[in-house]
């Protein structure tokens, strides 16, 4: 009964019962409080001692995770005997024992599997014969007040026999906790007696507890995000995670009555090999969760950015070039939940031929009773089956022709195929070079269907990372920033995805324009390999562009692309990131950018290729990456781009395009000659240019509403970009801008683009894009009336706005996780008008309140700003000129901005101007 703590070593040094219990026995005294209190310092002692050795085994061994899970178990095991025998002889012992004063003690749930980590609830169960009894109630009450006294968190129940069947027939949960019931202590009569009727009277419809356990499982991973590849993810609950070979067990322990995993290959439901993979996975799992639990101090089973790191120390990887170790550590946590991923679906396929309903699979509807072939494949109640084991050996151009066969006809793979398919994805190797097998890879990758799922299923199979060796590379690849939300191999089939539904007009609301040009786009196949490889060289060391087009130079001839296609798909590669650093860190404004920008694309076709990559990859980055403004700056930019490729490098009679702007605007108004002509006398040529027509309405009803006012502030949401439009119309003064942004910023708003206007008689026109942390509409009455009434306040200078910065929290409180060395660029050369300087740094409040106030400082005028944030880093883009509205030439000026905006960016001296 207690045989699976043998294998532990030195268990004397875990704890020594024999020792603890004479200690116990030497208490003096008669009095039960009194004896329980004296009681509890002891065994917490040893508790103590035990969670300090098994701690010190983990640090020296810290890859042996069930050995460790084993120990706390086992510690736990031997003070729960402990407090039993003490409860039981000194405090309530039992004379002539009635058959109805018995008491078991169980250990229930992952306790009951011998499995708990350093800080694991503590499950366990009380069986009586019948109704309790007096002497079991104080009993059971006993234990438990000592047990809260050593600061356990205990998940307990109190049941008769009776009451244990009926508890366990109606509710999954505690059926399954008793599944796994392990006696500890007490009367072994009753606890033969409790095992006999669960097996008897629970233990009987299999097939309704599987589908019941497999709902549960997805709804656990829908919450757990659905994909076991997020950056940050769940140990114990996640997908790929603990719970998912649990659960494994449960149904084969259910179906075939296994007390260990290493029985399901008795069972037939693993292979001999499988099991080894298992338990790999079922080791590296537990010693990562007993880390986190040791180095969070608590029952934490989320890895964080912030542990990852640790636990990367401690388990001892090491630093590669182009890799580091918290990088190589999470690779390999998310190659054994993909291990996991593949393991359950060979499992549930051998319990689906077994114990499905006749005609039907959990859930799912069978599509043909009868096997059919398909080209040598068979259909097997509407699935792709392989007719012998051998098949694919046999001619390995069918390893690919599979997945190629289950694109085409709409059909599931079979998961014992996905069996096969994995354990000979080795046959990829010898396919590369064959024409027919590239050739159906290239249509499962473009299909006009979804290639999202059957690329996934090669991915899944090792078969696409075998067939594509650069792919192999990034599976499984985590980044370690706050930004990516999930590994590289999962954020391009996502993208490719993504490609597909946008192809097919299912995302039109959030993607109009892109929607629109997809029909356009001549290159389709050039445009899907792109997709593919656009981020095939990360974690190489070196720019992952740059080494990325090499590889597309090399692949696209393999694959069957045209020296044309595979130039394009490499140059697509090489600036695959050209157009989002441009719209979101450049002004659009300034003609320059523009002209920059097509002196790189060239031709219509590449741009229109260029905002589909673009926008899949920025999309599939994670949820809430992609919104409104980014939207609107990409359309902004491909509009202006696709004009000037159309009609050549000139610009559009500035003027003339001015002129057409201020005609809508008066037509828009609705104003008379004479007073539009007033507005258009104070407005600078620039600012026409810059602001598109709903925001010239609207500063220009702001500024007829404010009259001789020397100060207006307006907030409005401006859906089009998903943020909050703060426009400040007040009485030019220097430092008026880093004031704003520092009043914006402590009001609990982040600003995500700055335009800044001077009017002709001396006023200043400044308007904001301003989300909430969660990157939504600054759009909630109170916080809009304390940004009203903090920016009035900070341009009267009305109280230390410094002081109200320094108080608010990290936006992102794992942000201090990561290195991020501060950086200025400063470019002279990318606007005719303007010094442009571009700060990277860590994100935090009033960053750019900061800078601002910085550069107020060294007496520079700031025109334009523009913020974009990826995760924990921030990129704040400045367009200034010296006070005499010249470009900054000097060298030393120059070296001087640059080490004081350092300093901003470390956040050293934080000071605000009096």
């Amino acid at each position: 009964m207690h045989n699976r703590f043998d294998t532990l070593p030195q268990r004397r040094a875990i704890i020594d019962r024999g020792r603890i219990a004479e200690q116990l026995a030497a208490i003096d005294g008669e009095d039960r409080v009194a004896l329980r209190r004296a009681a509890v310092p002891i065994l917490k002692a040893a508790l103590d001692a035990g969670r300090v050795e098994i701690e010190r085994r983990l640090i020296e061994h810290p890859s042996r995770g069930l050995e460790s899970a084993a120990s706390q178990a086992f510690l736990t095991d031997r003070l729960l005997r402990l407090i039993y025998d003490f409860t039981l002889e000194r405090l309530y012992p039992v004379g002539n024992a009635t058959t109805g004063e018995r008491l078991t003690l169980i250990a229930v749930g992952g306790y009951g599997r011998g499995e708990m980590a350093p800080y694991s609830d503590l499950d366990i169960g009380f069986l009586t014969p019948w109704k309790q009894t007096g002497w079991a109630e104080q009993m059971i009450e006993t234990m438990l007040y000592t047990l809260w006294d050593l600061g356990l968190k205990v998940g307990h129940s109190s049941r008769s026999l009776d009451d244990m069947v009926r508890q366990a027939k109606s509710d999954i949960t505690i059926r399954t906790a008793l599944l796994e019931a392990r006696y500890v202590c007490g009367d072994t009569g009753l606890y033969e007696e409790a095992s006999r009727r669960f097996k008897a009277e629970v233990q009987t419809d299999t097939a309704g507890f599987v589908a019941d356990k497999l709902a549960e499982r997805e709804v656990r991973h829908k919450k757990m995000g659905d994909t076991r590849y997020v950056v940050e993810p769940n140990v114990k609950e996640g997908k790929g995670g603990l719970r998912d070979l649990h659960t494994l067990f449960w149904i084969g322990k259910y179906a075939y009555n296994v007390q260990r995993a290493a029985e399901l290959v008795d069972a037939g439901l693993l292979t001999a090999n499988e099991y080894r993979q298992f338990h790999r996975a079922d080791n590296f799992l537990w010693a990562v969760r007993c880390h986190l639990h040791s180095l969070a101090g608590r029952g934490e089973d989320r890895l964080t950015f912030d542990l990852q790191r640790d636990i990367a120390e401690r388990m001892r990887f090491a630093d590669r070039p182009g890799k580091s170790s918290v990088e190589r550590f999470m690779q390999y946590y998310f190659l054994q939940a993909k291990t996991v991923g593949n393991l359950s679906g060979v499992f549930l396929a051998h319990l689906d031929e077994k114990f499905a309903a006749r005609g039907r699979r959990f859930g799912l509807p069978m599509l043909r009773r009868s096997p059919r072939k398909l080209n040598g494949f068979m259909l097997v109640r509407g699935r792709l089956a392989l007719p012998a084991d051998d098949f694919l050996a046999q001619n390995p151009l069918r390893l690919i022709e599979l997945f190629a066969l289950a694109d085409k006809h709409g059909l599931e793979i079979h998961p014992l195929a996905m069996r096969i398919a994995a354990r000979d994805a080795k046959l990829a190797d010898e396919l590369r070079r064959d024409p027919a097998a590239n050739a159906l890879f290239l249509d499962i990758l473009t299909s006009p269907r979804d290639p999202e799922i059957v690329l996934r299923w090669m991915n899944e199979a090792g078969v696409l990372g075998r067939f594509v060796p650069d792919f192999g590379r990034i599976v499984a690849q985590m980044q370690f920033d706050m930004y990516h939300h999930y590994t590289v191999d999962e954020h391009t089939i996502r993208a490719l995805g993504l490609l597909s539904k946008i192809e097919h007009g299912t995302l039109v609301e959030d993607h109009p324009l892109v929607t629109a040009i997809c029909k356009q786009i001549v290159s389709r196949r050039v445009l899907y390999v792109a997709v593919l490889l656009h981020d095939i060289a990360k974690g190489r060391g070196g720019d992952h562009s740059i080494l990325g087009a090499e590889v597309a130079e090399r692949l696209g001839p393999r694959f069957g692309l045209t020296p044309a296609e595979t130039e394009t798909a490499a140059w697509l590669v090489r600036y695959h990131l050209l157009m989002s650093a441009t719209a979101f860190k450049r002004d659009l404004s300034d003609f320059k950018t523009i002209l920059d920008f097509c002196e790189v694309v060239q031709s219509p076709e590449r741009l229109r290729l260029l905002l589909a990559l673009t926008v899949v990859d920025i999309r599939a980055v994670g949820p809430g990456v992609w919104n409104g403004w980014k939207r609107q700056l990409l359309s902004d930019l491909y509009e202006l781009a696709e004009e000037v490729l159309r009609l050549g490098h000139k610009q559009k009679g500035r003027s003339e395009r001015i002129a057409t702007k201020q005609e809508a605007l008066q037509a828009t108004l609705g104003w008379d000659d004479a007073t539009f002509a007033d507005l258009v006398r104070r407005l600078p040529e620039p600012y026409w240019v810059a602001e598109p027509d709903d925001v010239l309405a609207r500063n220009a009803r702001q500024i007829v509403a404010a009259g001789a006012a020397q100060l207006s502030i307006a907030a409005q949401v401006y859906p089009e970009r998903g943020a909050t439009l703060v426009t400040v119309y007040a009485a030019d003064h220097p430092g008026l801008f880093y004031r704003i942004a520092g009043a914006i910023h402590a009001a609990g708003g982040n600003i995500i683009d700055a335009r800044i206007h001077t009017t002709r008689d001396g006023m200043a026109l400044d308007n904001f894009l301003v989300q909430d942390p969660l990157g939504r509409p600054f759009d909630d009455e109170g916080q809009l009336q304390r940004l009203h009434t903090g920016i009035e306040d900070a341009l009267a200078n009305r109280g230390r706005l410094a002081d109200r910065l320094r108080a608010k929290p990290l936006p992102r409180m794992r942000a201090e996780a990561f290195d991020i060395a501060p950086n200025v660029l400063i470019d002279n050369k990318a606007s005719n008008r303007f010094t442009v300087i571009e700060v990277n740094a860590r994100d935090r409040p009033a960053l750019l309140h900061q800078l601002a106030h910085t550069l107020f400082q060294s007496k520079v005028t700031i025109h334009s700003s523009h913020v974009a944030t990826y995760g924990e880093r921030a990129v704040d883009t400045f367009y200034l000129t010296d006070l005499t509205g010249d470009k900054i030439q000097s060298a030393a000026r120059l070296k001087a901005l640059e080490r004081r905006l350092l300093d901003a960016a470390a956040g050293i001296d934080m000071i605000e101007a009096a």
